[in-house]
């Protein structure tokens, strides 16, 4: 009676086994929603003057570049990437790193003045609340490294 009591257990766990084998492979899968991935900014969307941070940053690396190409530089970095991602906690958003760079570099510019960085310096700060201190601090370090 126990071999009997075993074989009819083990073929009952089979068929259940079965019908969830029949399951998972023949019931269709929800279909996930794909993201459209964003568009990445283009000069179509927008306009003629439009450049990325990093070819921003390379113009205000160039020691050739006269204080009027700096200030060019510097609104469009205002008016395109004028925002900061928003803090991690307390820590920074890892994208914060280009525009410290770019503190730093505008204030050791041998071509730059005093209007070029408190301009830039006002507007990012208004803009980004947040970052206050952090800015603050990276003018601080970049006007100390002019060596005056």
């Amino acid at each position: 009676m126990e071999v009997v009591l075993l074989v009819k257990s083990f073929l009952g766990l089979v068929a259940i086994l079965g019908i969830l084998i029949f399951f998972l492979l023949y019931i269709p899968k929800k279909k996930k929603k794909k993201k459209a991935p964003k568009p990445s900014p283009t000069k179509e969307r927008y306009g003629s003057d439009y450049k990325t941070l990093k070819e921003l940053l390379q113009i205000i690396k160039n020691k050739q570049s006269t204080a009027q190409e700096l200030a060019s530089a510097l609104d469009l970095v205002m008016k395109y990437h004028g925002n900061i991602h928003p803090k991690l906690g307390i820590r920074t958003h890892p994208d914060f790193d280009i525009y410290a760079e770019i503190l730093l570099r505008i204030c050791r510019h041998p071509n730059t003045n005093k209007d070029i960085i408190l301009k830039f310096n006002r507007e990012l700060e208004k803009r980004n609340e947040a970052y206050k201190r952090e800015i603050n601090d990276f003018i601080t370090k970049g006007l100390e490294s002019r060596g005056f």
